[in-house]
């Protein structure tokens, strides 16, 4: 068997049907397009998501609103009723809070919001302190310093 010996199989390869080529093709005149209409006409037809007259299914959908910001800082919020089982004049970082149990994820930054009392001094070390929680911390006798 040489490489000219080589045929595809038998119904593999079909020609082309040539409309509009005479009546006696059988494809003539219309060449399979019906008489008038939408259909009949070149390079036009209904769009990609036509259904028909119904409504489209990415119209039936529900809006997608808003935008999520890909690069948001996501940050452990910490209340300062949670620091109630910290001494005074202790250190408040994120290592702490971590000991302590407190924070979800341990690799992100810190927040310190303002739900609560505290009642010791405190000297706390985060990436963000809320202005009602430094104006507590700071009555308590506490200093607060923010960390990049």
């Amino acid at each position: 068997m040489k490489l000219h010996d080589l045929k595809p199989n038998e119904g593999a390869k079909k020609n082309r049907k040539r409309v509009g080529r005479g009546i006696a093709a059988g494809q003539g005149k219309t060449a399979g397009r019906g008489m008038k209409g939408q259909g009949a006409r070149s390079g036009s037809g209904p769009g990609l998501y036509h259904q028909g007259g119904n409504l489209p299914l990415y119209r039936r959908l529900p809006y997608k609103r808003g935008f999520t910001p890909p690069n948001r800082e996501y940050y452990n919020e910490v209340n300062l009723d949670q620091l109630s089982g910290f001494k005074a004049g202790s250190e408040v970082n994120a290592e702490t809070l971590a000991q302590a149990g407190l924070l979800r994820k341990p690799g992100k930054p810190v927040a310190i919001l303002g739900r609560g009392e505290v009642k010791v001094a405190l000297k706390v070390h985060v990436e963000r302190v809320s202005r009602g929680a430094q104006s507590k911390i700071e009555a308590a006798g506490g200093s607060v310093e923010l960390v990049k």
